[in-house]
């Protein structure tokens, strides 16, 4: 298929499409940058062995398993033209993103109850790099909050009709980028 074939809207909306997706991909290489710090990090004579992984990050990222469900159905309420239900799994993802950054500021609490900081003379290099990739991964889940509030501010006014999807299904794909990079990020950070 040629890229520079089609009407001027077929070829707007494949350049939205490829903007977000070379971000997914920079995004994905940065964090696949710190895991690999991570694991050269790991060789080291100080890297902690023994600490007691947040059970906080646990709990968020059932969260986030859940918001990615519920932003699911608020994708295919959508296409279903159920505003309803629509309107109801956009309000329940946003809130799941705030109790996902709740939950990871408790986690960053059992870290320092443990007695390990980001920075200073009881930090780890280890849990340093939790606390790094845990925030940069917050700084998203708030761009992704922001995505969140266009969509819901422009379904409320009913801009996603006769087929004029492509936001909505940008923050869709957006959503779960973030969701599944959490489940890579946490799940490589615990057994690892």
């Amino acid at each position: 298929m040629d890229l520079t074939q089609g009407t001027g809207q077929e070829k707007l909306v494949r350049a939205k499409k490829m903007i977000l997706l070379f971000a997914i991909i920079s995004l994905s290489m940065m964090f696949a940058g710190l895991l690999s710090a991570y694991i050269v990090s790991s060789k080291r004579k100080d890297w902690l062995h023994d600490f007691d992984f947040p059970t906080s990050f646990l709990i968020s990222t059932a969260i986030i398993l859940i918001s990615s469900i519920t932003m699911h159905v608020a994708w295919v309420g959508l296409k279903k033209s159920q505003s309803a239900i629509t309107s109801a799994m956009l309000l329940v993802t946003f809130a799941l993103g705030i109790a996902f950054i709740y939950f990871q500021f408790l986690g960053f609490k059992e870290l320092i109850g443990q007695n390990l900081y980001l920075t200073g003379p009881a930090s780890n290099v280890r849990t340093s790099y939790i606390y790094v990739i845990a925030v940069l991964h917050i700084l998203h889940i708030v761009a992704g909050l922001v995505v969140l509030l266009v969509l819901i501010y422009n379904h409320f006014k009913q801009k996603y009709n006769h087929g004029q999807t492509l936001g909505f299904e940008q923050g869709v794909t957006f959503w779960h980028f973030l969701d599944i990079l959490w489940i890579v990020l946490v799940s490589f950070l615990y057994f690892f």
